[in-house]
């Protein structure tokens, strides 16, 4: 499972004209699932996720999280994160999972994310064609891999 998350001061995302998740200050994840992606994923991600020191303190260094600054949380499904471009110049998406398998993934992080945090998480809507708005701010863009945790 793959995440890019981006700090923003605002972030939305529409699907034919309609804004269909929209958040104020804090975290944009871009969640990519793959085939081999379980439960213990999810765990992983958002336990590291939401306790990420990505927001400044009171002596502007980075070392608050998001829920240490009560930052709202966007998450947007994204296959095209685990694209292969070792051969040719067409990305393969093999190892992207299908929606058997990515949908109940996808819908538990949303749910874990929103115990942790303790308020709803805002979504895309998976397999849909989004338009994705976002002002970053830092500008702060980080990338996770479940598969490399050690």
């Amino acid at each position: 499972m793959r995440l890019v998350i981006q700090r923003v001061s605002e972030a939305r995302v529409v699907v034919e004209g309609e804004i269909v998740g929209e958040i104020g200050g804090g975290l944009m994840v871009l969640l990519g699932i793959e085939h081999a992606d379980d439960e213990s994923d999810v765990d992983w991600l958002v336990t590291k996720l939401v306790k990420m020191r990505l927001f400044s303190d009171a002596e502007g260094k980075m070392n608050a999280s998001l829920q240490d600054v009560g930052g709202e949380l966007l998450v947007i499904s994204q296959f095209t994160l685990h694209a292969s471009t070792k051969k040719g110049n067409r990305p393969s998406f093999i190892r992207a999972a299908r929606p058997d398998h990515a949908v109940p993934l996808y819908e538990a992080f949303i749910e874990k994310s929103s115990a942790v945090l303790g308020r709803e998480t805002s979504t895309g809507r998976f397999g849909a064609e989004m338009r994705v708005e976002l002002v970053n701010d830092g500008p702060v863009t980080i990338a996770i891999d479940s598969r490399q945790r050690e």
